[in-house]
Order: C-alpha cells, then structure tokens, then sequence
C-alpha cells in the first residue's frame, strides 16, 4: 500500500488498484471531500461484519434487503478513544429463527474485528526515496 498527500488535508491510500481518499473535517482544517481516516477505521469494523452476514444469508438464500447494521461507539471523554462498539444486526420479522444465534456469530468472525482484538506490532520508520 502507496500512501499519498494530494493537496490541502487530503491523503491517499493505493491499495490493489483502489484509491481510497481521505480529507479532514472542515473545522479540522480539511475541506470535508472525504471521509477521515478515523471514520475509515470505523466503517470497516462495520462493513467488515457486514459482508460475513451477507455472505452468511446469500450461501442460504435469505434476501437481505431489508437487514441493517447500526453501529455506534462510545468514547473516553480524556483520550478520545473508543472504549465500546456495538454492532446491532437489525433482522427484519420475516427472517428465519433458527438462523438469528448464527448471524451474530458470523459478523463475530469479522477480520478487522480480530485485529483489533489480537493487535500487531506497529513499526513505523523512515527512509530515502
């Protein structure tokens, strides 16, 4: 992965032939074209269990038009940093019963979810171009 800083606040991550953009908020400075970083980081926690559930209900068919995810987080009020995430699967009445145990556990398998559980070790270093 290529990092990039393309103007103003906005930097850029090149992944597998996606760029994946990042800007600041408007009272941070940024001009608010993009997410930032930090929200990026909380939206793959979500979509992370997302696609188990929706790998999970399409192997068995179950439409999932009409399932949500609500995710919410609380913060530390001095560091600023989550201290609970809760990922709420809204089902609608019309799933099956006997799957409801199983869609939890699935969106538990989530990989980001286990790294964050089992963090690695962070180097961060600097060399010439």
């Amino acid at each position: 992965m290529e990092i990039t800083f393309d103007g103003g606040k906005v930097v850029s991550a090149y992944s597998h032939g996606h760029v994946i953009r990042t800007d600041q908020p408007l009272d941070n400075g940024g001009g608010n074209t993009a997410p930032a970083p930090f929200d990026l980081f909380l939206a793959s926690i979500g979509t992370c269990a997302g696609i188990y559930v929706k790998s999970f209900c399409d192997n068995r068919k179950i439409p999932t038009d009409n399932i949500r995810i609500i995710q919410t987080t609380e913060f530390d009020n001095e560091t600023g940093l989550p201290v609970d995430i809760t990922i709420d699967i809204k089902l609608p009445p019309d799933f099956p019963e006997k799957y409801k145990d199983s869609v939890i556990n699935v969106a538990e398998l989530c990989k980001v979810k286990k790294s964050i559980m089992h963090p690695p070790v962070f180097k961060v270093k600097s060399s010439k171009i």
